[in-house]
Parts: structure tokens; sequence; C-alpha cells
């Protein structure tokens, strides 16, 4: 019995056996049946690869034969059309006209410009260039002769057809596509339009990358590329008759083209052929684009397999290390997402707060410009009732005289004399007209702006503002002194807010003028400066304080008397100068008086903004 006991017991307090190690012989025997498995994923990456170079080059030879097909038919009916313009026609017919020949020039150089073509010039029935857009350039193409061209010859045998050709310039040096087109008058042909585009910037476009650009005319002679070492290289051999037709259309820079080298076998080529212009373009992407990335994805198998290898030698031994980091991964995620969660009600408290402050900041803002919009109005309001004594004059007078006139007529007519009463009927009219002028002003000045930018003439503008204020400067004695630009210039502004600026500043100069003795003038000056105009007010008066200086533009500052102003006239100059992207300066003069200095931007002419209407 005893015995039986001290066996189990000995059975009992045996260690259990230790787990078995993996055995790398194994593991070397798994990896050389595994090996064979890099072949086919090696072939597969290669195809994948391939398929997506080909349909990524295919796209982008479409776009680019896009663009150059573009950029050609953009230009190819030009020569048609300018054919049919009366100068050009006129320079044909007389040719030894030096006046036409100028006009003609000058003409061809404005349509240089509008069209972006390279050049575009006039030929005579013997090829001799008439007329070109870069008459006034060194390399200019006036009287040299291209009957030799293609495309002048193909334009001389009529019925309408369009000559084609592409070379190298022989003044230029410049590469360019020809389109000549011959100008009739009425059946007969007297002459050539020929439009040359540049093509240069068209290998610009490609940019630094591994592909290469390859454009071959029907010769196979490279034309544009995006290396420059294959220009003008043949990709083929090329034939007597063709070599024979290069020298004689001289085409490119060497009459023999070099035959190109090319190892085929180093890229993968892809062409269009287009049929328009008889060229074909190729994109050429080297091998290795597809060789890195199915070296690295065998790369990556092996990596793989060898990575599988080993997680199967130490799965069994890391499994519970595993189980217990994923437990304690569980722990903490938990934790994490606890901690997210009170972030997320913390965030969006904030942002609820953060949203209430908008809206409150929203209204604050829409507040704000109703304010400053019923401030500028009271400006106006103001200045309006600064006027009214010498606008009730201005009406009065005009009123007196239709009165005067109208009963003088009434009575010459009682007396049959019709003449008399139709002149002072006449004169009624007129009075009439002055009236509604002096009332248009006075509305244009009082309606509220709609903050519009046009395109607005100042020196209208200025004599508006004067119109408003002439009975006032001259009961003053004011001499007014200008220094202003015939020709009209032009600045980007609100045609209200513009007359309430200049009536602003032109009242406050009066009243600067108030306070001194005669003589009392006031200096206009405008000019043109950089990208935008200056227009300078200065008067003799006694200038601006230091205090002044520094608080002129705030609101309801004023060294006036509260009858003579609300103190709102400089901050409303300032404000609408700022809200047009100008600038008011305002300083004391050298020589005396006050100078303010209002720069707004130009306008266009040609340019047409949104009317405040």
């Amino acid at each position: 019995m005893c015995i039986m006991c001290a066996n189990f017991r000995r059975i009992r307090m045996t260690p259990p056996p230790s787990p078995r190690r993996p055995r790398w012989r194994n593991l070397a025997l798994l990896a050389l049946l595994l090996a064979p498995l890099l072949w086919p994923l090696q072939q597969l990456a290669e195809r994948y690869y391939r398929n997506e170079r080909i349909e990524q080059n295919r796209q982008t030879l479409d776009l680019y034969v896009a663009n150059l097909l573009g950029i050609l038919s953009r230009y190819e009916v030009l020569p048609g059309i300018l054919g049919n313009l009366p100068a050009l026609r006129a320079t044909l017919h007389s040719a030894e006209d030096p006046a036409l020949r100028d006009n003609a020039n000058r003409l061809l150089k404005k349509l240089h410009r509008q069209t972006g073509a390279d050049v575009i010039y006039l030929m005579d029935l013997e090829g001799t260039t008439l007329a070109s857009s870069n008459w006034d350039d060194h390399d200019s193409f006036v009287g040299r002769n291209f009957a030799f061209r293609p495309y002048f010859r193909q334009a001389m045998e009529g019925q309408g057809r369009l000559g084609r050709f592409f070379g190298l310039g022989n003044t230029s040096g410049k590469r360019g596509y020809y389109f000549g087109s011959a100008v009739y008058d009425g059946d007969k042909a007297i002459g050539v339009l020929v439009v040359k585009v540049d093509l240069d910037h068209t290998e610009t476009l490609w940019g630094k990358t591994p592909e290469q650009l390859l454009v071959t005319d029907n010769f196979g002679v490279v034309i544009l590329t995006s290396r420059p070492e294959w220009r003008f290289r043949a990709t083929r051999g090329l034939e007597a008759d063709e070599r024979e037709q290069i020298a004689f259309d001289q085409p490119y820079t060497t009459l023999n083209p070099q035959l190109m080298t090319l190892d085929l076998d180093s890229w993968l080529i892809q062409s269009r052929e287009l049929k328009e212009t008889g060229w074909t373009v190729r994109i050429l992407a080297p091998i290795t684009l597809l060789e890195r990335p199915v070296r690295t994805v065998v790369a990556i198998g092996g990596a793989t397999l060898a990575a599988l290898l080993l997680l199967v030698g130490l799965w069994m031994q890391r499994r519970r290390h595993l189980l217990e980091r994923i437990a304690l991964d569980a722990r903490a995620r938990q934790q994490l997402e606890r901690r997210v969660q009170e972030r997320t009600q913390d965030l969006e408290a904030l942002n609820s707060r953060l949203k209430q402050e908008v809206l409150e900041r929203e209204q604050t803002q829409q507040e704000l410009v109703r304010t400053q919009d019923e401030l500028l109005q009271a400006g106006k309001l103001s200045a309006l009732g600064t006027m009214s004594a010498s606008i009730s004059h201005e009406l009065n007078q005009p009123l007196g005289a239709i009165r005067s006139y109208a009963d003088n007529a009434r009575v010459l007519l009682d007396h049959q004399r019709t003449d008399e009463a139709r002149d002072n009927l006449q004169l009624i009219s007129e009075l009439t007209a002055r009236m509604a002028s002096i009332i248009a002003h006075l509305r244009a000045f009082a309606r509220r702006d709609r903050h519009a930018p046009e395109r607005v003439a100042l020196q209208p503008a200025l004599d508006d503002a004067l119109a408003l204020l002439a009975k006032r400067r001259q009961a003053m004695g004011v001499e007014l002194i200008r220094d202003l630009p015939e020709a009209t210039l032009w600045v980007q502004a609100g045609e209200t807010r513009l007359r309430q600026i200049l009536s602003n500043l032109l009242a406050n100069a009066l009243d600067a003028l108030s306070e001194r003795p005669p003589e009392r003038r006031i200096w206009l000056r405008a000019e043109r400066k950089n990208d935008g105009v200056l227009l300078t007010l200065r008067d003799n008066g006694p200038g601006f304080s230091e205090e002044a200086l520094q608080r002129s533009r705030e609101p309801f500052f004023t060294t006036k008397t509260s009858t003579q102003g609300l103190g709102l006239g400089l901050a409303i100059c300032d404000t609408l100068t700022r809200a047009l992207d100008g600038e008011l300066s305002i300083a004391n003069h050298p020589e005396g008086g006050a100078q303010l200095s209002l720069y707004l931007r130009s306008a266009d002419p040609g340019v047409t903004f949104p009317s405040e209407d």
C-alpha cells in the first residue's frame, strides 16, 4: 500500500514537460516550399503596374494632345477673318503708300497683343512682307520675302485653302506653326495674311517628370520634346526626296537631321497621330518606373513571407503575452473612450457657447453697419442743411425770373407780339433746366448709397460738388485755382460717395477760409500716381492745430460751434475713402493753410462695374 502511495506521489510531483520549441529545420523547409510563390507575385505586379502606367500615360497624352490642338484651332480661323479688314486690303492695293503701311503695321501690332499670336504679317503676291506686328523690333519681317515657305504656296493655290507649316523662323530663330490664308478682292487673290503661333511654351507645360514628350512631323523629325538633345533629330531614316523637301522648305536648323539613337527596350512608348497636322505625339516612360515598384512588391512579399515564418515560430511562445497585451489594451481603450466622451461633452458645451458668441457678434456687426449708414446719411443731411440757404437763393432767383417772364409773355401775347413772347418762353425753359440741374445735384447728393463699386469720372464729380457750393464760394470771394488734366481721370468709387467726399472736403475748406480775411484761395490739383489718382485740395486758411491733426478723423470732433457743424465731415470722408480701398491724408501745407490728399484706385475706362441704381 505504501509503495503504491509513493509511486503516486512521485508521479504527481513530476514537473510537466516544457513546451516543444519550434524546429528551425522545419521552418527552412517551409520557406523553400513558399519561395516559388514570389515568381507569380512578380508577374502579377509587373502586369498591374504596366497597365496602370499605360492608362496614366494615355490620359496624360490625351491632355497634351487636346491642349496642343486647342492652341492650333484657336488661331486656325484667324487669317481668314483678319484678311477681310479694310485697312489691310487698302495696304495690298496701295503698297507704296507709307501712311497705309504704317497704319497696317500698327493694326497688326494691336491684333498681336489682343489675340496672343506670336507674329501676324501681310505679304503681297510675290511673297514680300508689307506689314508685320513686329515692324518695330530688330528682327522685323517687313521687307523680307517668304515665298519659299509652304504656307505661302498652299495659300496661293486658291479655292480658300489654308496654308499650314511648322518651322523655325529664318529671322527670329523661334519655332512656330504658321497659318496662311489668301486675301481676295472678289475672285482675285491680292495677297496672303499669315499668323504664326509660338509653340515653345508647350514644352514648358510638360515639366520635369520621368516621362518624356516627343512630337514628330511627317518626316519623322522631332519638333517638340521635353529633352532638348532630341530636338530636330530623325526617328527614322529619311528618303532622298524627303531630304530635298527639307532643304527646300528649311523647317529646321539643319538640312540633314541626325538619326536619334534610342533603346526601345528601355522605354514604354505610346503614340497618337494628329491627322490635322500630320504629326505624331509620343510619350515615353522609362521601364525603370515599372521595375522599381515591382521590386518593391517582391521585396514586400519576401519580407511578408519571412515575417510569416517568424510569426509561426514565435506564435506559441508569445500567445500568452499577446492575450495579456490584448486585455491591457482593452482596458486602456475603455479608459480612453471614457476620456474622449468627457472631452466631447466639454467641447460640445464650448461649441454651444462659441455659437452664441458668434451670433451676438454678428448681430452687433449688423447693428454697427446700420449705425454707420445712418451716421453717413446724417452727415449728408447736415451738409444739405448747411447748403439749404444758398440752394433756396439759387431756386428763388430763377422762380422770380420765371414769374416775371410769364407775366410779360401774357402781356406780349395780348398785344400780338408773339416773337418776343416766344423769347420769354425760351428763357423760362432755360431757367427751368437750371433749377432741374440744381435739384438733380441735390438729389444725387442726398440719396443713400448701396456701396457698389463702379467706374466714375473724377472731373464731372468734382464739378458737381463745386456747383453745389458755388453760391457760397462766390459770396465769400474765394478764388478757385484748378490744375486738372484735360484727359478724364477714371477712379473706382461710388458716384454718390465720391460726390459726398468732395463736397465735404470743399465745405470744410470754405469753413476754414471764413476765419481769414481776403484774399481767400483754394487750390485743386489732380494727377496719376502709380496705379491710382491723387487729388490734392489746399487752402490758405489757418490750417489744423496739433489736436485737430490727431483727432480730425474722430466722429463728432469739431473746432466749430454746435450750430456750424456736427464734426462728421472728415470722419465720413475717411470712412468712405477706406471703404473704396483709398486713402485720405490730412496735413498742413509748408506755406500755410490745410492740405488734404485723396488717393483713389484707377479704373480702366474699358472696364464696367455694377451700377448703383
